[in-house]
């Protein structure tokens, strides 16, 4: 199981996203719980991004609802580490 980072950009941007939707908010937790089980599971649809966000992965936590994270190792305990950046609608993240 891979630990979540939240970056300050997502937790602003989660807030944001989530401020008038309490079941917007419930969906992107359980998208996050599933991603620390597996960020592959193909529910999640992660895919690598390209261009200007090459070297970051997204997947998506429902029909407008996308979350951008990196896959790191931590260097201390050599785990692998998901780094939450920025979740929103498509529009809103890209």
């Amino acid at each position: 199981m891979r630990r979540l980072i939240q970056t300050p950009k997502f937790r602003r941007s989660f807030k944001k996203f989530v401020r008038h939707n309490v079941g917007l908010q419930k969906q992107v937790e359980r998208t996050l719980l599933q991603m620390m089980e597996d960020v592959f599971a193909p529910t999640l649809m992660s895919h690598r991004l390209k261009g200007e966000y090459e070297g970051l992965r997204a997947c998506s936590c429902g029909y407008d609802c996308r979350i951008i994270f990196s896959i790191e190792r931590n260097l201390e305990t050599n785990e692998e580490e998901i780094v939450l950046l920025n979740v929103g609608s498509h529009d809103e993240v890209y």
